[in-house]
């Protein structure tokens, strides 16, 4: 029997520790079938973040494809696209053949089973220089057709469009559709006869508005005759997918008299002639959200299990959700499940795949047999045991609150927890406020190690899904347009408040951190609002200015929706730009930055570690080599957690700890 000691907030010891977390934990996504045999993408930091394609055949045995080098100097394979910068839809597989693209090149490559992959695209004239993603196979004709980025033009910006890739190569590939500055999503018809796509402009983003379109496709392979089939400026267009009798499926937030507000919701269209404009319907009115931010490629939220039944995950209420649907009488059956977060929904006849988690379990890739209901873990995201570390995990609890302009805001609280403590009887917890990144993101109900190791250090979390998150339906995504910020900031400050206010944390001892968008989100309430001691920026954008001129295509104009067209509103962009209001910001902040970033470059951060040092104002910078936009190196992320760590410690509570810097 434990005898708690007592012992004050933030000063816990705890077995869930930054080793813990990059020696147990991988990342899994990508989930494709083929046949009987299932695959998925497995990220690996003990593998300097390396992304290795697995295969779970029949047997339930798990076989690594991607091959590691078997001697020093040979090539490294890293299955990992570049489009966008944000990749997604990296591989293929088609009767045991695999096709993907490595990250060192962008080079498509083919790898027979246990085989040598072999490059099926030209070495581009510059590194990197063609890159691929969201392939579809075209067995009829011998090809396949990706989504190309070319960074090879001389072009003020690379140019995207979709492309045809002999099986055999290394041809030069053939452009198929060209002319609009974003493409994704190519989907083959069962017949081979027409191709559906998703393709937009900007200053759109695909979650505020991109268009749908199908093309028949003429004896050569080449687009033939094609017509808009759904979406425009205000409507976004979602997975298109082909049913197996070949009606055309997707998932839509037009706007349905039958709901209040406007949700991303699934439809379908026949498509039988291009002639006149299909008929779109409704497949499941509900006040849900069946949808993702497109920020990667080749998501996933339903799949058919037949013609007549498919499966599909939606958020309702902040919750994850399954269901079947009969594409007969339009019923939906619930799939009851455990998990409370599910990606990349893929199916059989009568098994469905997922990637789930719950908040008393890590992600993991789950199988659940619907004849039997039986639910099977094909490969964890972790190798520890989460038993033994059940009397130090904390389980969130929804909150909604108020916040600006008469509105309501929503996110996750976790309280401190550890079964080897006890607070002192008159303290309150110190709070880290967490803003996810996007901004057009959401916070998770997965167990999180990174979230589990500050409240079994007793600390209290609140994590964030502030106005402009995913899951809340079209209007609350869009609460950022012209108000990033503003709104972000301000639901963070609320949400603080509103938990000291009802006694759940202390009012004076609030951190706040974030990565990317959630960087700056961290940077502008540091430094506009009133109520952090300190915070945490990783890759965060301190002056949008900057990065409105100096970033990858996809997020090039971006800013225009969530701020204003630039140059036109500069005065919006150096007004809510941290860096030039660095004279406001009088508390710690630590930084953490990947060199190789190409989204938010270093110079943002450096920038902002300059304005503090002549200021005198304490800060903590680390850059990391050979790091990009997010850390993948388990090192790097050890380091960087027992960092901030120890910047909390000597900045919010009394705890004095040991960080060696360099």
């Amino acid at each position: 029997m434990r005898n708690p000691r007592t012992a004050p907030y933030g000063s816990w010891s705890s077995p869930i520790t930054s080793d813990l977390i990059v020696a147990s934990t991988i990342g899994l996504s990508g989930i494709l079938l083929d046949g009987s045999d299932i695959y998925w993408l497995e990220s690996r930091p003990q593998e300097n973040g390396r992304s290795v394609i697995v295969r779970c055949a029949a047997d339930a045995s798990l076989t690594d494809v991607t091959p590691r080098p078997a001697r020093a100097g040979e090539n490294t394979f890293n299955v990992r696209t570049r489009v966008h910068e944000y990749g997604g839809g990296s591989y293929l597989v088609s009767d045991g053949l695999i096709y993907f693209c490595n990250d060192a090149d962008q080079r498509l490559y083919r790898q027979e089973p246990g085989g040598t992959p072999v490059a099926i695209t030209p070495d581009p004239a510059c590194p990197r220089g063609l890159r691929y993603a969201d392939g579809v196979m075209d067995a009829r004709r011998g090809r396949m057709i990706w989504v190309r980025e070319d960074h090879t033009a001389a072009a003020p910006e690379p140019v995207n469009a979709l492309v045809e890739i002999p099986l055999e190569g290394p041809q030069p590939p053939r452009v198929l559709e060209s002319g609009r500055d974003f493409y994704a999503a190519p989907r083959l018809s069962p017949d081979s006869g027409k191709l559906a796509w998703l393709e937009w402009s900007h200053p759109n983003m695909p979650w505020v508005g991109c268009e749908l379109w199908v093309a028949e496709c003429t004896a050569d392979g080449s687009v033939g005759r094609k017509r808009l089939v759904a979406g425009g400026d205000d409507e976004s267009v979602f997975q298109p997918e082909w049913s197996p009798d070949g009606i055309l499926y997707f998932v839509s937030d037009r706007r349905q008299n039958s709901l209040d507000g406007r949700w991303w919701n699934l439809f379908r269209a026949r498509v039988d002639t291009l002639d006149i404009s299909p008929s779109i319907e409704p497949v499941y009115p509900l006040a849900a959200e069946f949808g993702r931010a497109q920020w990667v490629f080749r998501l996933s939220t339903f799949a058919f299990m037949s013609a007549s039944r498919l499966v599909c995950s939606y958020i309702q209420d902040g919750v994850h959700r399954m269901s079947a649907i009969d594409l007969g009488s339009l019923e939906a059956h619930p799939i009851r499940t455990e998990y409370e977060d599910m990606s990349f929904v893929r199916a059989s006849a009568d098994r469905v795949y997922f990637t789930g988690g719950s908040p008393t379990s890590p992600a993991a890739l789950v199988e659940i047999d619907l004849g039997s209901g039986q639910t099977k873990t094909l490969k964890g995201s972790t190798s520890g045991d989460v038993e033994a570390y059940r009397g130090y995990l904390s389980v969130p609890e929804p909150v909604t609150f108020d916040t600006d302009n008469g509105l309501q805001a929503h996110g996750l609280f976790y309280p401190p927890q550890n079964c080897d403590f006890t607070p002192p009887a008159d303290e309150l917890p110190p709070l880290l406020v967490h803003c996810h990144g996007g901004p057009t993101a959401a916070a998770s109900p997965t167990l999180s190690w990174g979230t589990q190791y500050w409240t079994s250090r007793g600390f209290a979390v609140l994590d964030v899904n502030y106005g402009g998150s995913t899951g809340y339906g079209r209007e609350y995504r869009l609460r950022l347009q012209g108000n990033w910020g503003i709104v972000d900031v301000a639901d963070c400050v609320n949400g603080a408040r509103h938990l000291a206010q009802t006694g759940r944390v202390a009012a004076d001892r609030w951190a706040i951190s974030g990565a990317s968008a959630g960087g700056y989100t961290t940077l502008a309430a540091l430094t506009f609002r009133k109520g952090f001691k300190t915070g945490a920026s990783y890759y965060g954008i301190s002056d949008l200015e900057a990065l409105a001129k100096d970033t990858h295509k996809f997020e090039s104009r971006y800013l225009d929706g969530l701020i204003g067209p630039y140059p036109q509103r500069r005065d919006l962009y150096v007004g809510r730009s941290p860096i030039h209001s660095a004279a406001l910001l009088a508390v710690p902040v630590a930084f953490f930055q990947g060199a190789e970033d190409k989204v938010v470059p270093p110079q943002q951060a450096e920038a902002m570690v300059e304005a503090l040092r002549g200021q005198h104002i304490p800060f903590l910078y680390l850059l990391f080599d050979g790091e990009q936009h997010g850390f993948r190196r388990a090192d790097n992320i050890k380091r960087a957690l027992d960092a901030e760590l120890y910047f909390y410690a000597t900045f919010l509570t009394d705890q004095k700890l040991e960080f060696r810097v360099a």
